[in-house]
């Protein structure tokens, strides 16, 4: 599968493998929406690899040409909202909703990238707003899986139940053994009686600075090559409107 990125700016990393690695246990299914979809990683191997009708958001607009590309290229369909998640308009009725949204700390020294900008850091898409719109659009028994800061797990589960999401798996990635978790992977429902399980961590190299055999079966089954191209491809089969 060919994933179009660009040359300069935020691109593709390993959160969104190991997100994805996460979200196949739940085997997705129906009206599915990737919230700051970037290049469209995400949403592109899940509707290669199951029965899942797409829907992309993503304010940036050179992003969002990209992702739009990414599918055409690999002849699968796609409808795509341009805009700012919290100002966009939306069908709703969603089965999954996924994210790897901007979730570093506004207080730390930003990039001056615009792309880099938007991609990082959570006044883009600060996370109460973000908890708060995706239950007006999920199903009632619709999945929010996403990834976040592990540092502000706290105030992610915080934010879930004040929305009264139940955080139903949760799944810590850690750069070794010996490190602390970088990033946390969640799975929520609304309503959900069910109580949290706590995954086995997944640690992403070794000793000697090597993949895992876990974290490389992450890569293989994402089955993306990467191209690099200075500008945004043309495609014309994706559907776009502009909120």
């Amino acid at each position: 599968m060919l994933l179009y990125q660009p040359e300069k700016g935020y691109r593709v990393n390993s959160d969104s493998i190991f997100l994805l690695d996460f979200i196949r246990r739940f085997r997705p299914k129906g009206k599915l929406l990737d919230v700051g979809a970037g290049v469209g990683i995400l949403s592109l191997v899940l509707a290669r690899d199951f029965p899942v009708n797409v829907t992309l958001s993503e304010k940036r607009s050179e992003a969002l040409a990209y992702a739009r590309h990414n599918f055409s290229v690999n002849s699968l369909a796609v409808e795509a909202v341009e805009g700012d998640f919290l100002e966009a308009s939306f069908e709703g009725g969603y089965d999954f909703i996924v994210s790897n949204p901007p979730f570093y700390d506004p207080r730390v020294t930003q990039s001056e990238d615009p792309g880099l900008n938007a991609a990082r850091y959570a006044q883009h898409l600060p996370l109460e707003a973000f908890v708060a719109k995706v239950r007006r659009l999920l199903k009632p028994r619709g999945r929010f899986i996403l990834c976040y800061d592990a540092r502000q797990s706290d105030r992610l589960l915080r934010s879930l139940a004040a929305e009264k999401f139940q955080a139903e798996e949760l799944r810590y990635v850690h750069p070794k053994i010996d490190r602390e978790a970088k990033i946390v992977m969640v799975a929520a429902r609304l309503h959900s009686r069910s109580l949290c399980r706590v995954l086995p961590p997944l640690i992403v190299f070794d000793e000697e600075n090597r993949y895992r055999p876990e974290a490389e079966e992450a890569f293989r089954l994402a089955g993306t090559h990467l191209v690099t191209a200075p500008n945004p491809p043309a495609s014309e089969t994706a559907d776009t409107h502009e909120e």
